[in-house]
């Protein structure tokens, strides 16, 4: 009879019909501070995946040393870019109004100003 191995996480095992003793390493705590939202996301998916956030947080330290990198990109976000010439056109006027005085304007103020400029247009 084959009696290979049967293993146990951090407990004792058989193998070839000889007790063997696995190397168990000293644990230690770790904090992490995230948003109570995301928290809550994580510990739900983390559930839904059937593991402990916990597990998880070992799962990415685990990943990051055997890969000697993060496991997933991460890069800064570029610059903010128009994303059309409508918005580039807002971007400049904006800087125009600042300029000028008008970049304190209030709803009241852009509403009528919107009136006029409308009202000049009829009439020509």
């Amino acid at each position: 009879m084959h009696n290979d191995c049967i293993i146990g996480f951090n407990r004792l095992y058989l193998r070839n019909n000889h007790l063997m003793k696995r190397i168990i390493m000293a644990q230690v705590s770790m904090t992490v501070r995230m948003d109570s939202e995301l928290k809550m996301m994580f510990d739900s998916l983390c559930a839904q995946f059937g593991m402990s956030a916990n597990t998880a947080m070992n799962v990415f330290a685990k990943a990051v040393v055997q890969r000697r990198s993060i496991p997933f990109e991460i890069k800064a976000i570029d610059e903010p870019k128009p994303i059309n010439e409508g918005l580039k056109a807002f971007c400049e006027l904006r800087e125009v109004a600042q300029k000028n005085g008008l970049a304190d304007m209030s709803l009241e103020e852009i509403n009528e100003e919107i009136r006029l400029a409308r009202a000049k247009r009829k009439r020509r």
